[in-house]
């Protein structure tokens, strides 16, 4: 009864950057935490970036220092800056929120494809 609608993905060149968003909609009561996955091809999926209430972020290792999730919770959206891009990035990012009942709901998922 959540949906999540996913924008921002594309094409570009190492070094780069780009924004994914997300925004939720439905039978939202309150979200508490928000963040992105990615699963790139013959990997398992894996996880990139949350971001709780009230702010409080946590990013994986290899997001560190390049990637800045962010969220506007009057929209109910959920942002991922992605800046220093490499070839590794490349996956479809998939975003999620976890609800206060701690049902998990996850968008359609968004190529990123980073190649010279």
């Amino acid at each position: 009864q959540v949906q999540l609608m996913e924008s921002g993905g594309g094409l570009e060149q190492p070094g780069g950057s780009l924004r994914l968003s997300c925004a939720a909609s439905g039978n939202i009561f309150r979200i508490n935490d928000m963040g992105w996955y990615r699963q790139a091809p013959g990997k398992e999926r894996e996880w990139v970036a949350v971001i709780n209430s009230v702010g409080s972020t946590n990013y994986a290792d290899s997001a560190k220092g390049r990637f800045t999730i962010s969220r506007d919770n009057a929209k109910n959206t959920v942002f991922l800056q992605m800046n220093s891009l490499r070839p590794e990035d490349t996956a479809v990012y998939s975003c999620y929120v976890i609800l206060t009942n701690a049902r998990t709901y996850w968008g359609q998922g968004t190529q990123v494809t980073v190649s010279s």
